[in-house]
């Protein structure tokens, strides 16, 4: 195995880009979890990979990966199984409205949907098409799209194990708009054995000028930053903060880390996803004294 990999890195110029490689041929799939962890570990951060007594953050998110398997977990990982578990645990006032679900995308009969409206995988992370005009909705660029995520296994880019064995479906939502604001502020609160500790709060997510702050759960801000700047105009502290750690305190209760994710819209509160690795425990801190201070959060269960 460490051979095959060795002629992987040598057949791309550049080796950050070798694990694409694994992924776009599908050789990956046959390297073990453990061995293309501490693979994509080293080529992300620089790093080897301590698995025998890990300290840091990222280092404990790839142990759990490995060894932390609870069957809840693909619940919760499920864009649309977790409506229902997000309603029996806080409520359902608190689950965006869901609109349908298809297992295919030309099922969707979209003269049934309303103008506006937001289509999400069921299993993966991050894929989503807002509709905010049915009228210039471009149905054939969009199905290509989903035609392409569906046929993807999300658990195999970074072996993220509670997205292994969701179903591969598509669920429509309801377009959720804030008076205040073009774009949605997200809120993803860090939690560690049902302790929320840190807030990451993040402006104009998903576009060219995305930046992210984070707060203690006093919304003092932290001097931290990972992938992305952190803002000239840090987001003021909500008002329903204290309901967001509480809620957040229940959902992550006896898990060893999990993010709640969160918006906040015309001033109510709604769950948007579970995380359960952050970055996939693949981005570096900076300082980087918070890799091991969140690290030193993070108690390990046994291994499973």
């Amino acid at each position: 195995m460490k051979s095959l990999i060795k002629r992987i890195k040598k057949a791309v110029k550049n080796p950050k880009t070798a694990i694409f490689a694994l992924m776009d041929t599908g050789i990956g799939r046959v390297i073990p979890d453990k061995q293309y962890l501490e693979f994509l570990y080293k080529l992300k951060l620089g790093k080897k990979l301590d698995l025998e007594n890990p300290q840091t953050f990222n280092e404990k998110m790839q142990w759990i990966k490995l060894y932390d398997k609870k069957p809840e977990y693909t619940v919760m990982a499920d864009k649309y199984a977790v409506k229902k578990y997000i309603s029996d645990k806080i409520g359902e006032e608190y689950v965006i409205p869901l609109i349908g679900v298809w297992d295919n995308y030309d099922d969707i009969d979209f003269d049934k949907l309303p103008n506006q409206f937001v289509l999400k995988a069921t299993h993966n992370s991050g894929g989503l098409c807002i509709c905010k005009d049915k009228g210039k909705f471009d149905k054939e660029s969009v199905r290509k799209t989903f035609v392409k995520v569906l046929k993807k296994d999300y658990f195999y880019h970074m072996r993220e194990w509670p997205y292994k064995n969701v179903p591969r479906r598509i669920i429509a939502e309801k377009y959720m708009e804030d008076k205040d604001t073009e774009t949605l502020v997200v809120y993803k609160v860090f939690n560690f054995g049902g302790e929320p500790k840190i807030i990451q709060v993040i402006q104009n997510d998903k576009k060219e000028n995305e930046v992210i702050d984070y707060f203690d759960t006093e919304w003092n801000l932290l001097e931290l930053r990972q992938n992305f700047n952190n803002s000239n105009n840090p987001t003021k502290r909500p008002e329903c903060l204290q309901k967001m750690l509480e809620l957040s305190s229940v959902l992550s209760k006896d898990i060893p880390f999990v993010r709640v994710d969160w918006y906040v819209i015309n001033g109510r509160l709604y769950f948007s996803e579970f995380t359960f690795f952050s970055d996939a425990g693949m981005a570096a801190f900076t300082p980087e004294e918070w890799d091991y201070k969140l690290g030193s959060w993070i108690s390990l269960p046994e291994k499973k």
